[in-house]
């Protein structure tokens, strides 16, 4: 049975309805546990591990949805803008019944979550162009239709890699904070167990595929492992 704390309304009137309306918390707990701990971390491992194995020439047709061997791409891109769409709503709604920011513990780390992770979308649609010697818009021959930021690893990339990858585990920090301050102001065992089970299925996911080596570098798996390329040049001794 869930225990509820007496600060949580259990119902909401709205004036342009005319009428109460019945709260449930347990939908906003399981969509928002759904989102951060099941959507949002399996969109990570895939682009985590889901890289295919870098050739000499990488990828050279479009990034595009329509194209299988981009896949561990798209799914992280429209995985994680159906998450963060899916998370925006849940967030406004619990502060439409709440009539406003509660400053608990919760609302401050969910908000910060939510922020943190749209931020994310908005700074992956300024990451700049694609590019590459065999990008299927470049001549292989011809050096001047091979600019790209990622393939040039411009300023303007490595401002979105550096900031993309960091902030993303403070916005999961946040959200397991929001998660768990959440379970414990509105107490849904049966979610808290299924919630610790996807931990550890999802730590021995991880520590089973780096054991195995399936992480490749996600610059070679683009772009090839021609040593030519720009980025290949500048770590060639490391």
């Amino acid at each position: 049975m869930n225990g509820v704390q007496s600060h949580i309304p259990t119902e909401v009137y709205f004036d342009f309805l005319g009428r109460t309306i019945e709260i449930h918390w347990t939908y906003h707990a399981i969509l928002m546990t759904f989102t951060w701990l099941f959507l949002v971390p399996l969109c990570i491992l895939i682009i985590r591990f889901g890289k295919p194995r870098p050739t000499f020439s990488g990828l050279k047709r479009k990034v595009a949805v329509y194209h299988p061997e981009w896949w561990w791409f798209t799914t992280h891109k429209w995985g994680l803008s159906l998450a963060m769409l899916l998370s925006l709503g849940g967030g406004l709604v619990a502060i439409a019944v709440s009539k406003g920011f509660s400053g608990s513990v919760h609302s401050v780390f969910g908000i910060l979550a939510i922020t943190l992770g749209v931020i994310q979308i908005v700074a992956g649609w300024l990451r700049g162009k694609h590019g590459g010697k065999y990008y299927y818009t470049a001549d292989p021959d011809d050096p001047s239709t091979w600019f790209g930021d990622h393939y040039n690893m411009t300023r303007r990339r490595r401002i979105f890699e550096a900031y993309h990858k960091n902030a993303g585990y403070f916005a999961g920090f946040c959200a397991l904070a929001a998660v768990a301050s959440g379970l414990m102001q509105y107490r849904v065992p049966w979610l808290l167990a299924i919630v610790v089970t996807r931990f550890a299925v999802a730590l021995v996911s991880a520590v089973v595929l780096d054991f195995k080596g399936i992480r490749y570098d996600g610059y070679k798996a683009a772009h090839g492992t021609d040593p030519e390329h720009p980025y290949n040049k500048e770590r060639k001794d490391l």
